[in-house]
């Protein structure tokens, strides 16, 4: 479960899934590169059934790839860093979220937030094609050039095929490492990696970090001719701006769909796919009950909400601005559920980790196979304050552990966090959100509400300990 209180409702999401394929014609819900994934079942306790499409549905028929695009323009100026927008916490109707793991169900708590400053923490420049341009120029920002955007980032987006089902995947350096979703290839004995051009090879996982629900895939015997994707400032997207979605929805290589950023830092809450493994601990060292209750530890993301249509076969595809960077990777999708979940393919509610996260994540994933994550040290609910003769959510801290970066900032237990680094927190979901966004080492700026007045207060992040 997530950090929030257990009276807590809200859509429930599932990770955009491997594509299953019936024998039958495609079916128009899946996110990997397959055929139509069968019909989702619904789970008990919820409104709507949440359900995961994915690698481990059974895998249909691959279709080839499009034919080569034109080339793209080079050199483009950088786009500027500019400020992100949240909104206010909302209740949504039920939502079904696909992860590939199949058969996995997962409530997705959403909310939105006003414009904030964007995080202080700097997106990664190892991977990728480099940091200082963009594969393609935009003369005119309002109404790009999709084709060649496509034809800049299509050779940059792999198909996965595992034993149980097919997902998507994104080249991220020239070494053969392929960033995906976890439940792209959790418990995966086999893997395959198509190129956009049809090349297919074998593939081994590399490193998988449920929490986050990243992982790397490295091509054996990887060909010198990759092209790695350009890599962008997941930081920069501010609502409003064009992108595009690339990956193998149904078994359709190569698909791409384009639509706008409708929200950034929405913190959205799915059930990790589930692997032999312990579990791990939330970003603040401490499970609630409805944790240690749960086999596998929840995925809490700040997530990037689009409306380009992604289905499930999408998941560990990309999503990229209109420049052709990299600006996240898609993992999960919102549907209306209904007990016969008819309705659970793309109704314009999709969902991608920034690619600042996802890149910090790969490094880490590529140098030692696993990934260490950002500690703060409490345990957070969901809350409210008195602001003045307001009054406001946020996470209210039921417990600051000793000794953690939480009691050494001087926070207290019934402290109400607001915000964090100037982006606001409405929930103790939101709270994970923030916190699981930064590496550690970083240190944030904690806005506190205690007895009725606000406080700053600094805290620098170390790692999680070992569970």
């Amino acid at each position: 479960m997530s950090n929030t209180e257990p009276g807590q409702t809200g859509p429930s999401t599932s990770n955009t899934p491997d594509t299953p394929a019936p024998q039958g014609g495609a079916v128009t819900q899946t996110l990997p590169q397959q055929a139509a994934p069968q019909a989702p079942s619904s789970q008990p306790g919820h409104e709507a059934p949440t359900t995961w499409y994915g690698a481990h549905e059974p895998a249909g028929p691959v279709f080839p790839p499009p034919p080569a695009y034109g080339a793209a323009p080079q050199n483009p100026e950088p786009k500027p860093p500019q400020r992100r927008r949240m909104g206010e916490l909302f209740a949504v109707a039920a939502l079904t979220a696909a992860l590939a793991s199949g058969g996995t169900y997962a409530a997705t708590q959403l909310g939105s937030q006003d414009t904030q400053n964007p995080s202080t923490a700097s997106p990664s420049s190892s991977l990728g094609r480099g940091a200082s341009t963009a594969p393609v120029s935009q003369t005119d920002p309002q109404s790009p050039n999709w084709t060649a955007t496509a034809a800049a980032v299509s050779p940059s987006v792999v198909a996965i095929k595992t034993d149980s089902g097919e997902g998507s995947g994104v080249i991220i350096d020239d070494s053969g490492h392929v960033l995906t979703n976890n439940h792209v290839v959790s418990g995966a004995q086999e893997l395959t990696v198509t190129l956009s051009d049809g090349r297919a090879f074998k593939g081994k996982i590399q490193g998988t970090d449920p929490s986050t629900d990243l992982a790397v895939v490295t091509i054996e015997g990887a060909p010198k001719d990759l092209q790695p994707i350009s890599i962008g400032d997941s930081d920069a997207l501010k609502v409003g701006d064009p992108v595009m979605a690339v990956g193998n929805p149904l078994g359709l290589a190569g698909t791409v769909t384009t639509g706008i950023v409708s929200a950034v830092n929405r913190p959205v809450t799915t059930e990790a796919a589930q692997e032999e493994q312990p579990q791990q601990q939330n970003p603040f060292g401490n499970q609630t009950p409805q944790q240690q209750q749960s086999s596998s530890e929840p995925v809490v993301t700040n997530a990037i909400q689009t409306s380009a249509a992604i289905n499930p076969g999408n998941s560990g595809g990309a999503l990229v601005n209109a420049n052709g960077q990299l600006v996240g990777i898609n993992s999960s999708i919102a549907s209306l559920g209904s007990s016969g979940s008819s309705q659970s393919g793309n109704i314009g509610i999709g969902f991608a980790i920034p690619a600042k996260e996802a890149a910090s994540i790969a490094e880490q994933l590529i140098k030692d196979g696993k990934a260490e994550h950002a500690y703060l040290g409490v345990a957070p609910v969901d809350g409210t304050a008195s602001d003045g003769s307001a009054t406001r959510a946020g996470a209210k801290l039921s417990t600051v552990s000793p000794g953690t970066p939480a009691e050494k900032a001087g926070l207290k237990v019934n402290d109400v966090i607001i915000a964090v680094n100037g982006e606001r927190v409405d929930s103790a979901e939101a709270l994970v959100a923030h916190i699981r966004e930064y590496s550690v080492g970083d240190s944030v700026k904690l806005t506190v509400l205690r007895d009725n007045k606000t406080q700053e207060i600094s805290a620098n992040l170390v790692a999680a300990p070992a569970s």
